[in-house]
């Protein structure tokens, strides 16, 4: 269900967001990070339990399937049906384990992803065992926010990949950190499992975002050396796409300390967005659980009844228009989340009917922003609206504030940053624009 309830107490708005001065015309404030805000925490749809019948959950080291399909069942493509089977493993990695002839049906090998299969087949499949990656320390800028000798907080720039993974090996946050702290070559789990996070790369098709790295996740690996798996300790990560604040711990305790405050949901996350159209109401708390699109692997989508998905997963956001353009053909929007679910954002933002812009694989397409935009704007503006749709190369995202305890001192610290220049032109565009309007 969805439910609309002011953000924060009365006495508490105010204050609260005085950071938001940071992005609204002529601030008058200094740029204080806002105090502590207190986060809810709640139950998962599905924590832990197991697996329904017929299905299994895979884990690093590799997996045997033998079944047969059921009589009667719909004609299906055989990387889809293992899939539905198979719980905690990509499309990417069972298409893989198909072509290198691991799959066969009926007794024979299938090397094609595409092959059809009916009811009655017997399917036997082999999932291959995930080899580590290599992190090589990299010199490349970081924009660091904070550092001690416990924790890093630095602002992520977009385009910029977290943490090794298939096809994205160098030139990642981790490779940058290996360097800044004068660490040694890595070895990461391929897929490695981190704590709650609110994005994933798109370039990847990883299916276990949501569970914090441990001691017996690193053995299911096969990899001796549990301390080079978790230093530099990722416990949370942003988009690709997504730039803004990312906590990473320096030594194990902290990261077991703060991938425990993203588990409970007491991290304190802020983000800023520029949205296709205008959320009615303008403020609101959106609670829609999330669960993968079976269509379309790279994204997520919220669904509206707990039984419309067994994978789906509680998720849990508030939002809260900053201000609107053209008359609510745009809008900056703040959210706070609750729970850290893969792209949650960016699917409750789709399922309010409001997508960020910029955001194709969400329908934040340059049709759909120009739709709302230019029936409000004469056609002198038309133009300008297009050259700045035009060049959005990513979803219009940032995470502009992270709240924490320290993992060793228990002081709560809050950090504040600005969205980049790529975000920042397109909304005095959009503002400078609005204003002109407004004359008319």
């Amino acid at each position: 269900m969805m439910t609309m309830l002011p953000l924060l107490p009365a006495a508490a708005s105010s204050s609260s967001f005085s950071s938001l001065n940071l992005l609204r015309r002529n601030p008058n404030r200094s740029r204080v990070p806002p105090r502590a805000l207190q986060c809810s925490s709640y139950p998962d749809l599905d924590p832990e339990s197991p697996p329904p019948r017929g299905e299994i959950r895979v884990n690093h080291a590799g997996v045997r399937l033998e079944e047969r399909v059921e009589v009667g069942a719909e004609k299906t493509r055989i990387d889809s049906w293992i899939s539905s089977r198979i719980r905690g493993v990509s499309r990417a990695r069972i298409q893989s384990s198909i072509r290198s002839g691991l799959v066969a049906v009926n007794g024979r090998t299938v090397n094609k992803v595409s092959h059809i299969i009916k009811g009655g087949d017997m399917v036997s499949c082999m999932i291959s065992k995930l080899l580590p990656l290599k992190a090589e320390p990299e010199d490349m800028p970081l924009d660091i926010v904070y550092e001690d000798e416990h924790v890093i907080v630095v602002n992520k720039p977009a385009h910029m990949v977290v943490h090794p993974a298939p096809g994205n090996a160098n030139g990642t946050l981790v490779n940058a950190i290996l360097h800044h702290c004068r660490l040694p070559i890595r070895a990461f789990a391929n897929n490695i499992q981190i704590s709650d996070t609110e994005e994933c790369s798109e370039s990847s098709d990883s299916d276990i975002e949501e569970v914090c790295a441990d001691q017996s996740s690193m053995e299911e690996v096969g990899i001796e050396n549990y301390e080079a798996l978790v230093r530099p300790g990722i416990v949370h990560r942003l988009d690709k796409g997504t730039s803004g604040l990312l906590v990473v711990a320096k030594d194990d305790h902290s990261h077991a300390h703060l991938a425990e405050q993203f588990k409970k949901h007491t991290i304190h996350r802020v983000y800023m967005s520029l949205t296709s159209g205008v959320p009615n109401p303008s403020y609101g708390r959106i609670e829609i659980p999330i669960a993968r699109d079976s269509n379309n692997r790279i994204r997520m989508v919220a669904v509206s009844g707990l039984n419309n998905s067994r994978h789906a997963r509680y998720a849990a956001s508030r939002y809260k228009v900053i201000e609107d353009f053209m008359g609510g053909g745009a809008a900056l929007v703040q959210w706070r989340l609750e729970t850290g679910r893969t792209h949650q954002i960016r699917a409750h933002a789709k399922y309010l009917g409001i997508p960020l812009l910029g955001d194709e694989v969400y329908g934040g397409t340059k049709d759909m922003a120009l739709s709302l935009l230019r029936p409000r704007t004469p056609p002198t503006y038309h133009g300008h609206l297009s050259n700045i749709i035009s060049k959005l190369q990513r979803p219009c995202l940032h995470a502009f504030s992270i709240g924490f305890k320290h993992p060793h001192t228990g002081e709560f610290l809050q950090f504040s940053c600005p969205p980049p220049d790529d975000f920042s032109k397109v909304l005095d565009q959009l503002r400078s624009i609005s204003d002109c309007c407004a004359k008319i």
